[in-house]
């Protein structure tokens, strides 16, 4: 199938993954530039000045999470997440397809688990702040559970493809 081709079959639901994968990246590369000129910044204090931003390890922490569970999601709609494919790779083609499956299956419904228990630690502690910047402390659990969320929706749009893609195969 041509790339134009591919590309006029996608689906709102498709875009909409596309666009959450876009807005994702665009946030965790910002938070990792500020990351590196937040620590520019502790080391200048430190070295130049003789006095250390108290303030910039909380903030790196912070943003430490949003980096890993926001990127983390968006390896799984690109389908650059870590996993192990040596038993795939060498098991006859019906079983790759089953192994794909579980493995889609596997992955909602951990996401789904990860967004529940996700959205309870934020509610847990919404009402403590973060020290030095004064900031709700629900901000560090709440990467855990959009990243569920979107890790679910991913999963989804990948079965979807799964099994459309498989009827397709069929008709051709």
């Amino acid at each position: 199938m041509t790339e134009a081709k591919s590309e006029h079959k996608r689906s709102i639901f498709d875009k909409f993954l596309d666009c959450i994968s876009y807005v994702n990246s665009v946030i965790t590369g910002i938070a990792l530039v500020f990351l590196t000129v937040s620590f520019g910044w502790l080391v200048f204090g430190r070295y130049v000045l003789n006095n250390t931003p108290t303030w910039v390890e909380q903030v790196a922490l912070l943003l430490v999470v949003y980096i890993a569970f926001l990127g983390a999601s968006t390896g799984v709609h690109r389908k650059t997440h870590l996993g192990v494919s040596v038993f795939r790779e060498l098991s006859p083609r019906p079983v790759q397809r089953l192994f794909e499956l579980m493995t889609y299956l596997i992955m909602a419904g951990f996401s789904l688990v990860m967004a529940y228990y996700g959205y309870k630690l934020t509610l847990f502690k919404w009402d403590a702040l973060i020290p030095l910047i004064n900031v709700t402390e629900g901000l560090r659990s709440l990467p855990i559970m959009l990243s569920g969320i979107f890790i679910f929706l991913f999963s989804i749009g990948h079965l979807i493809h799964f099994f459309t893609d498989a009827n397709q195969n069929d008709q051709d």
